[in-house]
């Protein structure tokens, strides 16, 4: 199976808040960023996979800044590391100023997706060959998040997570 690197999953989403989908203090709801979000980083695994990706885990979102309506959102995912079938997918939201075009982070999350096939089973997926510095960062920092996720599920005995020893020591 051939590598791929991070920019061919890059997916970009683009697209404006609405009334009909804020709060009353006319600010985006949580749960629909939420939904848009899952929505960008999916496609941005099964464009790596090559196949149907279903979400594992939400593992980190931060609401850094509220998003008024009218607002111009854009979402750009990548997928940062690649494990056996699972995925470690990045987005970054940022709110465009209508009037400058500026952009301003305002969120981002990290999600975990499997790819399957069509009975729903976990299947195979290219490694990751991330390119940028940014793209190496989070490429090593994703192997400490999924073992501590391990750790704290129980899943993996804290003196085999290799990965965290960096952090303690």
């Amino acid at each position: 199976m051939k590598s791929k690197t991070a920019k061919e999953s890059l997916t970009i989403y683009t697209d404006t808040v609405l009334p009909g989908e804020t709060n009353p203090l006319n600010y985006l709801f949580g749960g629909e960023l939420l939904a848009r979000m899952d929505r960008v980083t999916s496609i941005a695994a099964s464009r790596h996979a090559n196949r149907i990706c279903v979400t594992a885990s939400v593992n980190h979102v931060a609401f850094n800044k509220a998003v008024p309506v009218g607002s111009v959102l854009q979402m750009e995912a990548k997928v940062t590391r690649a494990f056996s079938s699972s995925m470690e997918v990045y987005v970054d939201v940022w709110k465009e100023d209508r009037a400058t075009g500026k952009r301003e982070k305002v969120n981002e999350g990290i999600y975990t997706f499997v790819a399957v096939d069509d009975h729903g089973k976990p299947v195979k997926v290219p490694k990751l060959i991330p390119e940028t510095t940014l793209e190496k960062e989070r490429y090593a920092s994703a192997l400490q998040r999924k073992q501590l996720s391990l750790v704290l599920s129980g899943k993996l005995n804290p003196k085999e997570a290799t990965a965290l020893k960096a952090l303690f020591v």
